[in-house]
């Protein structure tokens, strides 16, 4: 009987440790989530966004936490896939989470949006520019600007900076993120009286962009908008040169390494608008430094928006833990959408701030890529 009730015991005790430690962390330590694509075909994207956001919650730890608890990340791989995303979601809920960093492209990020409402899961998504991700519930913010924004920025640049009268644009019909910039930016153009001559579409998995590319030359646009992600991008320019196209070229943010991914001589009249560029400023600089000593490489926009994504959720944790609530609760979550909805941070990526809905307010760069690598151009 004596054995019996030790064990009883021993099982209850172990029972109350884990209700405990699932419920939003410890005494001293506060759980958070981290839910991105970091095996398969998008895996570079999850896998900056993760580095960046890591290394904001490294310094928050070696700086004493939150009032003394330190920041404990539960990172689940969701493979780029929507319905693992929102698995992985759950699993980040059975685990006790007080919010999460996440997700990152698009599609995934709709879907575990949808699926926070119940829970009113406080969310911040680094990269994810699809403006319907903030649509579905309070409880989810941008750190990145939406498709709408980029698009427009651009078209805005290119009629009153370079004086564009006509352009052309060639997208990834199979990507929401390039279908959004892609109808932003012809509909911005349309309003500054920019002729849009032709609208090239391609599949997934494209390489050779010679025919559509041929169009658009035969159109005489002066300009080609280009809003994909840089691998495309490296080839359509090569290619956009190869045929003879001198025009300007132009991208959003997915742009980020397309330098890498062609030649330098191919960049020449090149722009793109992003959140983050390495430029001459002091926190830039100190963020740059602080990454590379940790990975041994420049960060860029992906890993920029990362880290700001993490400052954004810890400034929300920090007013929940400063009003004493019990973490895990709905008072709790709520303190920290609050907190977030009505803070202010000075991020990487700009002051961040959010006026009535889940996308921030906050200004855009211009980046030129006339010497062959991505250098400052304006901010606008």
């Amino acid at each position: 009987m004596k054995k019996l009730f030790a064990l009883l015991l021993a099982v209850t005790m172990a029972l109350a440790i884990t209700a405990c430690s699932s419920s939003g962390g410890s005494e001293d330590s506060i759980k958070i989530g981290l839910l991105a694509p970091l095996t398969g075909e998008v895996a570079q994207y999850g896998l900056s966004v993760s580095s960046g956001a890591e290394l904001y919650i490294k310094e928050i730890n070696e700086a004493g936490g939150i009032n003394g608890k330190t920041i404990e990340v539960i990172k689940y791989d969701e493979q780029g896939d929507a319905t693992e995303a929102v698995n992985n979601y759950y699993r980040l809920v059975d685990d006790g989470v007080v919010g999460i960093i996440g997700d990152v492209t698009s599609a995934p990020t709709v879907a575990v949006a949808q699926a926070s409402v119940e829970d009113n899961m406080p969310m911040v998504t680094a990269s994810a520019t699809d403006p319907s991700v903030i649509s579905y519930g309070s409880n989810f913010f941008q750190a990145c600007l939406n498709e709408p924004y980029q698009g427009t920025t651009m078209a805005s640049f290119a009629a009153n900076e370079l004086g564009v009268t006509s352009a052309a644009t060639i997208y990834n019909t199979g990507d929401d993120y390039s279908i959004g910039c892609n109808d932003a930016f012809v509909e911005q153009c349309g309003e500054l009286g920019v002729q849009v001559l032709a609208q090239e579409g391609y599949a997934d998995g494209d390489v050779d962009f010679n025919a559509q590319l041929t169009s658009i030359i035969a159109s005489g646009a002066q300009a080609i908008f280009c809003p994909n992600y840089y691998q495309d991008d490296g080839m359509i320019v090569t290619q956009a040169r190869t045929l003879g196209f001198t025009g300007y070229i132009l991208g959003v943010d997915g742009w980020t390494n397309t330098h890498e991914y062609t030649d330098p001589e191919n960049l020449y009249d090149c722009y793109f608008c992003t959140s983050f560029a390495i430029i001459d400023d002091e926190k830039i600089n100190e963020f740059a430094e602080a990454y590379r000593a940790e990975n041994d490489k420049d960060p860029g926009n992906f890993e920029a928006l990362g880290y700001d994504a993490a400052m954004v959720l810890i400034n929300g944790i920090k007013a929940a833990e400063d009003a004493g609530l019990e973490a895990g609760s709905d008072e709790y979550k709520q303190a920290v959408i609050d907190g977030i909805a009505n803070g202010v941070v000075e991020g990487v990526t700009g002051e961040i701030s959010y006026d009535g809905t889940g996308a921030p307010t906050k200004s855009i760069m211009i980046v030129s890529l006339d010497s062959g690598s991505p250098e400052f151009y304006m901010n606008y």
